[in-house]
Protein backbone atom coordinates (compact mmCIF):
# COMPACT_ATOMS: atom_id res chain seq x y z
CA UNK A 1 0.00 0.00 0.00
CA UNK A 2 1.35 3.46 -0.94
CA UNK A 3 1.13 6.30 1.57
CA UNK A 4 0.14 9.78 0.37
CA UNK A 5 1.51 12.98 1.97
CA UNK A 6 -0.78 15.99 2.05
CA UNK A 7 0.66 19.54 1.83
CA UNK A 8 -1.26 21.99 3.93
CA UNK A 9 -0.15 24.95 1.85
CA UNK A 10 -1.36 23.45 -1.38
CA UNK A 11 -4.57 24.87 -2.86
CA UNK A 12 -7.04 22.18 -3.78
CA UNK A 13 -9.63 24.50 -5.29
CA UNK A 14 -11.99 24.64 -2.32
CA UNK A 15 -14.17 27.61 -1.49
CA UNK A 16 -12.01 28.46 1.56
CA UNK A 17 -8.68 28.63 -0.31
CA UNK A 18 -8.52 32.54 -0.30
CA UNK A 19 -8.13 32.64 3.48
CA UNK A 20 -4.38 32.48 4.42
CA UNK A 21 -3.39 29.61 6.54
CA UNK A 22 -1.54 29.85 9.86
CA UNK A 23 1.71 28.69 8.23
CA UNK A 24 1.53 31.47 5.64
CA UNK A 25 1.00 34.09 8.34
CA UNK A 26 4.01 32.85 10.32
CA UNK A 27 6.20 32.81 7.18
CA UNK A 28 5.27 36.40 6.32
CA UNK A 29 6.04 37.48 9.87
CA UNK A 30 9.47 35.88 9.69
CA UNK A 31 10.22 37.58 6.40
CA UNK A 32 9.18 40.99 7.78
CA UNK A 33 11.42 40.60 10.84
CA UNK A 34 14.34 39.58 8.67
CA UNK A 35 13.88 42.70 6.49
CA UNK A 36 13.76 44.96 9.55
CA UNK A 37 16.97 43.44 10.87
CA UNK A 38 18.70 44.04 7.58
CA UNK A 39 17.57 47.69 7.52
CA UNK A 40 18.77 48.34 11.05
CA UNK A 41 22.11 46.58 10.51
CA UNK A 42 24.98 48.85 9.32
CA UNK A 43 26.16 47.81 5.85
CA UNK A 44 29.74 46.53 5.74
CA UNK A 45 31.27 47.84 2.50
CA UNK A 46 34.84 46.57 2.50
CA UNK A 47 35.45 47.38 -1.13
CA UNK A 48 33.98 47.35 -4.59
CA UNK A 49 34.91 43.71 -5.14
CA UNK A 50 33.61 42.54 -1.75
CA UNK A 51 30.36 44.51 -1.69
CA UNK A 52 27.42 42.73 -0.21
CA UNK A 53 24.95 41.47 -2.74
CA UNK A 54 21.85 42.60 -0.93
CA UNK A 55 22.08 46.19 0.40
CA UNK A 56 19.35 47.67 2.62
CA UNK A 57 16.65 49.23 0.53
CA UNK A 58 14.40 51.13 2.91
CA UNK A 59 14.62 52.01 6.62
CA UNK A 60 11.80 51.92 9.11
CA UNK A 61 9.85 55.00 10.01
CA UNK A 62 11.29 55.19 13.53
CA UNK A 63 14.84 54.91 12.27
CA UNK A 64 14.21 57.73 9.75
CA UNK A 65 12.77 59.99 12.47
CA UNK A 66 15.84 59.48 14.69
CA UNK A 67 18.22 60.27 11.84
CA UNK A 68 16.23 63.39 11.00
CA UNK A 69 16.42 64.60 14.61
CA UNK A 70 20.20 64.13 14.66
CA UNK A 71 20.73 66.02 11.41
CA UNK A 72 18.43 68.83 12.53
CA UNK A 73 20.36 69.15 15.81
CA UNK A 74 23.67 69.34 13.93
CA UNK A 75 22.29 72.00 11.60
CA UNK A 76 20.95 74.13 14.47
CA UNK A 77 24.22 73.89 16.41
CA UNK A 78 26.19 74.82 13.30
CA UNK A 79 24.07 77.92 12.62
CA UNK A 80 24.25 78.89 16.29
CA UNK A 81 28.05 78.75 16.18
CA UNK A 82 28.13 80.74 12.95
CA UNK A 83 26.20 83.61 14.55
CA UNK A 84 28.81 83.96 17.33
CA UNK A 85 32.10 85.82 16.98
CA UNK A 86 35.45 84.08 17.36
CA UNK A 87 35.83 84.81 21.08
CA UNK A 88 32.33 83.69 22.13
CA UNK A 89 32.57 80.61 19.89
CA UNK A 90 35.84 79.64 21.55
CA UNK A 91 34.30 80.30 24.96
CA UNK A 92 31.30 78.08 24.21
CA UNK A 93 33.50 75.23 22.94
CA UNK A 94 35.68 75.39 26.06
CA UNK A 95 32.60 75.34 28.34
CA UNK A 96 31.14 72.38 26.44
CA UNK A 97 34.43 70.52 26.73
CA UNK A 98 34.65 71.14 30.48
CA UNK A 99 31.00 70.13 30.93
CA UNK A 100 31.36 66.86 29.03
CA UNK A 101 34.89 65.77 29.96
CA UNK A 102 35.47 67.66 33.22
CA UNK A 103 38.60 69.52 34.31
CA UNK A 104 39.61 73.07 35.24
CA UNK A 105 39.88 76.20 33.15
CA UNK A 106 43.45 76.77 34.38
CA UNK A 107 44.53 73.54 32.68
CA UNK A 108 43.68 75.00 29.27
CA UNK A 109 45.51 78.31 29.73
CA UNK A 110 48.72 78.82 27.77
CA UNK A 111 52.02 79.59 29.51
CA UNK A 112 52.72 83.25 28.67
CA UNK A 113 55.85 83.68 30.80
CA UNK A 114 58.15 83.47 27.76
CA UNK A 115 56.11 85.74 25.47
CA UNK A 116 57.93 88.76 23.97
CA UNK A 117 56.65 91.75 22.04
CA UNK A 118 58.55 93.65 19.34
CA UNK A 119 59.52 96.36 21.83
CA UNK A 120 60.95 93.72 24.18
CA UNK A 121 63.14 92.44 21.35
CA UNK A 122 64.29 96.00 20.52
CA UNK A 123 65.15 96.73 24.17
CA UNK A 124 67.21 93.55 24.42
CA UNK A 125 69.20 94.16 21.19
CA UNK A 126 69.37 97.96 21.03
CA UNK A 127 72.62 99.82 20.34
CA UNK A 128 73.37 103.52 20.53
CA UNK A 129 75.54 103.32 17.40
CA UNK A 130 75.48 100.49 14.87
CA UNK A 131 78.55 99.66 12.81
CA UNK A 132 78.43 98.93 9.09
CA UNK A 133 77.84 95.21 9.49
CA UNK A 134 76.54 92.72 6.99
CA UNK A 135 72.80 92.28 7.53
CA UNK A 136 72.92 88.60 6.53
CA UNK A 137 75.19 87.86 9.52
CA UNK A 138 72.74 89.38 12.04
CA UNK A 139 70.00 87.44 13.77
CA UNK A 140 66.32 88.26 13.34
CA UNK A 141 66.22 90.13 16.69
CA UNK A 142 69.27 92.21 15.75
CA UNK A 143 67.84 93.03 12.32
CA UNK A 144 64.62 94.26 13.96
CA UNK A 145 66.57 96.50 16.36
CA UNK A 146 68.75 97.79 13.49
CA UNK A 147 65.70 98.63 11.40
CA UNK A 148 64.19 100.60 14.30
CA UNK A 149 67.50 102.44 14.80
CA UNK A 150 67.61 103.43 11.10
CA UNK A 151 64.30 105.30 11.52
CA UNK A 152 65.63 107.50 14.34
CA UNK A 153 66.94 111.05 13.75
CA UNK A 154 70.52 111.45 14.88
CA UNK A 155 71.19 115.21 14.60
CA UNK A 156 70.20 116.17 18.16
CA UNK A 157 69.57 114.05 21.24
CA UNK A 158 67.08 113.95 24.10
CA UNK A 159 68.77 113.73 27.51
CA UNK A 160 67.77 112.63 31.01
CA UNK A 161 69.22 114.88 33.77
CA UNK A 162 67.47 113.31 36.76
CA UNK A 163 70.83 112.06 38.19
CA UNK A 164 72.99 115.01 37.16
CA UNK A 165 74.47 115.40 40.68
CA UNK A 166 75.90 111.87 40.43
CA UNK A 167 77.36 112.71 37.02
CA UNK A 168 75.00 110.20 35.35
CA UNK A 169 73.38 111.61 32.23
CA UNK A 170 71.43 109.59 29.68
CA UNK A 171 71.09 110.35 25.97
CA UNK A 172 68.94 108.90 23.23
CA UNK A 173 68.08 109.77 19.62
CA UNK A 174 64.87 111.52 18.67
CA UNK A 175 61.82 109.87 17.14
CA UNK A 176 59.75 111.15 14.24
CA UNK A 177 57.04 112.63 16.49
CA UNK A 178 59.63 114.56 18.48
CA UNK A 179 61.21 115.93 15.29
CA UNK A 180 57.82 117.12 14.01
CA UNK A 181 56.98 118.78 17.34
CA UNK A 182 60.47 120.39 17.52
CA UNK A 183 61.51 118.59 20.71
CA UNK A 184 65.26 118.79 21.19
CA UNK A 185 65.80 121.49 18.56
CA UNK A 186 63.23 124.27 18.90
CA UNK A 187 62.46 123.39 22.54
CA UNK A 188 64.62 122.11 25.39
CA UNK A 189 66.07 118.66 24.79
CA UNK A 190 65.55 117.46 28.37
CA UNK A 191 62.97 114.73 28.73
CA UNK A 192 60.85 116.65 31.27
CA UNK A 193 61.39 120.24 30.05
CA UNK A 194 59.64 122.11 27.23
CA UNK A 195 61.26 125.57 27.49
CA UNK A 196 61.64 127.25 24.07
CA UNK A 197 63.62 130.41 24.98
CA UNK A 198 67.29 130.88 25.73
CA UNK A 199 68.37 127.61 24.14
CA UNK A 200 72.07 126.78 23.87
CA UNK A 201 73.76 124.01 21.91
CA UNK A 202 76.21 121.72 23.70
CA UNK A 203 78.59 119.08 22.37
CA UNK A 204 79.09 116.20 24.82
CA UNK A 205 81.45 113.24 24.77
CA UNK A 206 78.95 110.56 25.79
CA UNK A 207 80.63 107.57 27.50
CA UNK A 208 78.41 104.53 28.02
CA UNK A 209 78.54 100.78 28.62
CA UNK A 210 77.08 98.47 25.99
CA UNK A 211 77.16 94.65 26.16
CA UNK A 212 80.02 94.83 28.65
CA UNK A 213 82.15 97.21 26.56
CA UNK A 214 82.91 100.86 27.23
CA UNK A 215 82.15 103.09 24.24
CA UNK A 216 82.19 106.80 23.44
CA UNK A 217 80.11 108.94 21.10
CA UNK A 218 80.09 112.67 20.36
CA UNK A 219 76.50 113.99 20.56
CA UNK A 220 74.80 117.39 20.40
CA UNK A 221 71.98 118.61 22.60
CA UNK A 222 70.06 121.91 22.84
CA UNK A 223 69.11 122.92 26.38
CA UNK A 224 67.62 125.88 28.21
CA UNK A 225 69.57 127.88 30.82
CA UNK A 226 68.50 125.77 33.80
CA UNK A 227 69.15 122.45 32.07
CA UNK A 228 72.49 123.75 30.76
CA UNK A 229 73.53 124.38 34.37
CA UNK A 230 72.61 120.78 35.25
CA UNK A 231 74.55 119.45 32.27
CA UNK A 232 77.69 121.38 33.32
CA UNK A 233 77.28 120.64 37.05
CA UNK A 234 80.49 118.58 37.29
CA UNK A 235 82.40 119.36 34.11
CA UNK A 236 82.15 122.20 31.64
CA UNK A 237 81.03 120.97 28.24
CA UNK A 238 81.86 122.46 24.87
CA UNK A 239 79.32 124.98 23.63
CA UNK A 240 78.56 125.06 19.91
CA UNK A 241 78.02 128.56 18.51
CA UNK A 242 77.27 129.62 14.96
CA UNK A 243 79.21 132.21 12.97
CA UNK A 244 78.04 135.78 13.73
CA UNK A 245 76.16 137.42 10.88
CA UNK A 246 77.67 140.66 9.51
CA UNK A 247 75.58 143.81 9.74
CA UNK A 248 74.60 145.89 6.72
CA UNK A 249 76.82 148.84 7.70
CA UNK A 250 79.96 146.73 7.99
CA UNK A 251 79.09 145.10 4.68
CA UNK A 252 78.78 148.52 3.00
CA UNK A 253 82.12 149.70 4.45
CA UNK A 254 83.91 146.62 3.20
CA UNK A 255 82.39 146.99 -0.28
CA UNK A 256 83.48 150.68 -0.44
CA UNK A 257 87.04 149.72 0.52
CA UNK A 258 87.12 147.07 -2.17
CA UNK A 259 85.93 149.56 -4.79
CA UNK A 260 88.62 152.10 -3.82
CA UNK A 261 91.37 149.47 -3.96
CA UNK A 262 90.15 148.35 -7.39
CA UNK A 263 90.28 151.94 -8.71
CA UNK A 264 93.87 152.40 -7.48
CA UNK A 265 94.94 149.15 -9.08
CA UNK A 266 93.32 150.08 -12.40
CA UNK A 267 95.17 153.46 -12.46
CA UNK A 268 98.48 151.81 -11.69
CA UNK A 269 97.79 149.21 -14.38
CA UNK A 270 97.08 151.89 -17.02
CA UNK A 271 100.44 153.53 -16.35
CA UNK A 272 102.37 150.28 -16.76
CA UNK A 273 100.28 148.92 -19.65
CA UNK A 274 102.57 149.85 -22.61
CA UNK A 275 105.66 148.36 -20.97
CA UNK A 276 104.04 145.07 -19.92
CA UNK A 277 101.86 144.35 -22.98
CA UNK A 278 104.29 141.86 -24.48
CA UNK A 279 104.76 140.01 -21.19
CA UNK A 280 100.99 139.82 -20.67
CA UNK A 281 100.51 138.24 -24.09
CA UNK A 282 103.09 135.57 -23.32
CA UNK A 283 101.44 134.84 -19.99
CA UNK A 284 98.02 134.55 -21.65
CA UNK A 285 99.37 132.07 -24.21
CA UNK A 286 100.93 129.95 -21.47
CA UNK A 287 97.79 130.09 -19.31
CA UNK A 288 95.52 129.18 -22.24
CA UNK A 289 97.65 126.18 -23.17
CA UNK A 290 97.87 125.01 -19.57
CA UNK A 291 94.11 125.53 -19.15
CA UNK A 292 93.36 123.34 -22.20
CA UNK A 293 95.61 120.60 -20.86
CA UNK A 294 93.92 120.73 -17.46
CA UNK A 295 90.49 120.46 -19.08
CA UNK A 296 91.44 117.17 -20.73
CA UNK A 297 93.16 115.83 -17.60
CA UNK A 298 90.34 116.49 -15.07
CA UNK A 299 86.81 115.09 -15.35
CA UNK A 300 84.05 117.46 -16.33
CA UNK A 301 82.42 119.04 -13.29
CA UNK A 302 78.66 119.17 -13.63
CA UNK A 303 76.80 121.54 -11.36
CA UNK A 304 73.99 119.73 -9.59
CA UNK A 305 70.79 121.54 -8.74
CA UNK A 306 70.18 122.01 -5.04
CA UNK A 307 67.14 120.32 -3.62
CA UNK A 308 64.72 121.99 -1.28
CA UNK A 309 66.19 120.13 1.71
CA UNK A 310 69.70 121.39 0.88
CA UNK A 311 68.40 124.97 0.69
CA UNK A 312 66.72 124.57 4.10
CA UNK A 313 69.93 123.11 5.56
CA UNK A 314 71.97 126.08 4.30
CA UNK A 315 69.35 128.50 5.62
CA UNK A 316 69.25 126.95 9.11
CA UNK A 317 72.97 126.16 9.35
CA UNK A 318 73.84 129.48 11.02
CA UNK A 319 70.71 129.68 13.17
CA UNK A 320 70.51 126.42 15.14
CA UNK A 321 74.12 125.39 15.72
Amino acid sequence: MERKHFNLNENYGSDFSDVPSEAEVQQKRRNRLRQDDELLRKPNFIGLLHRQKEAPKMATKRFAVDMLDKEEGKRMRYHQLQTLDAYNRHKKMVNDYLTLYGGKLEDLKRDSSKDRTDMDVIYENQKFLWDDEDISELTWDQRLAKRYWDKLYKEYTVCDLSLFKENKIGFRWRTEKEVISGKGQFSCGTKTCSEAEGLRSWEVNFAYMESGEKKNALVKSRLCAECSFKLNYRHKKKEVTGKPLKSKKSHKKSSDKKKKSKKKKSKHHDEEAPSSSSSNKARRDVSSSSGEEEIWKKPLQVETEKTREDEFDEYFSGMFL
